[in-house]
């Protein structure tokens, strides 16, 4: 069995820099990760901000598990902007891992972990616990079938504790989208929340373990009050939708 750690089994990314921004590539056509060179904690793409949108939910999570680093966007939001928070990301791709430097994701300390390993194996692992689960692992293929499976979703729902909350990032394009849709909703017995990009590219996916979702009302959806001005006038508009999605969804039936 091939080792999936192997560099040779992944396609390597590249970086380029434009218009005073850096991008991680796996191809010209799609970009992985943006980085503001004079903002690198910023959150440049706008799922980014979306899927910042659980503070909404859980302004104070102990502990957040990121499956996917990318360019470490919302790992150095997080770093920066959660203080009290645990946060460990696992990334599968060593040359991904290679470039974080290029990117000015933090070293590991005794709060922040980035680790080379199988996201789905480290969700699985017995010993590993979230308030949140952050998932944004994709490949120059798209998402790859591990993080895909009705089995990773279940594993998702078993790390996280009750009002725990799975944030994953979906592209529309992807034809396994509304299967995708339909896993996670048996996985987390219904309780799944569904944001559109502005532009319909992506999807980002709130789905609640227990009755955290049900017990929402989009009148009752708050600003998270110990996030800093600035970070939060980067989340407004991310709120915004979010709050409209739940209010959408509360004036329609289910839809399965």
């Amino acid at each position: 069995m091939a080792d999936p750690l192997d560099p040779a089994s992944h396609v390597q990314p590249y970086v380029l820099e434009s218009r005073g921004a850096r991008t991680l590539q796996f191809s010209s056509s799609v970009i992985q990760s943006r980085m503001q060179l004079d903002d690198p904690a910023a959150l440049d793409l706008e799922y980014t901000r979306t899927m910042m949108g659980f503070l909404l939910f859980r302004p104070d999570p102990r502990r957040i598990v990121m499956v996917g680093l990318g360019g470490g966007s919302l790992a150095k939001f997080c770093h920066q902007h959660l203080p009290q928070t645990l946060i460990q990301v696992a990334e599968i791709n060593p040359h991904v891992l290679a470039l974080r430097d290029d990117f000015q994701v933090p070293p590991d300390s005794a709060r922040f972990q980035v680790l080379l390993v199988d996201g789905a194996r480290f969700v699985r692992a017995p010993d590993t616990e979230a308030d949140v689960l952050l998932v944004d692992g994709f490949e120059r293929d798209g998402m790859p079938d591990a993080l895909a499976s009705q089995r990773f979703y279940d594993d998702c729902h078993a790390c996280l504790p009750d009002g725990g909350i799975l944030v994953i990032n979906l592209h529309r394009g992807d034809p396994r989208f509304e299967l995708l849709i339909d896993r996670l909703r048996r996985s987390f017995d219904d309780a799944v929340l569904v944001v559109d990009d502005s532009d319909r590219s992506n999807s980002v996916v709130f789905a609640f373990r227990g009755r955290a979702l049900a017990q929402l009302r989009p009148g009752l959806v708050r600003h998270p009050s110990g996030l800093e001005q600035a970070a939060t006038q980067q989340l407004l508009a991310a709120f915004a939708r979010i709050a409209s999605a739940l209010a959408q969804q509360r004036s329609q039936p289910l839809q399965r």
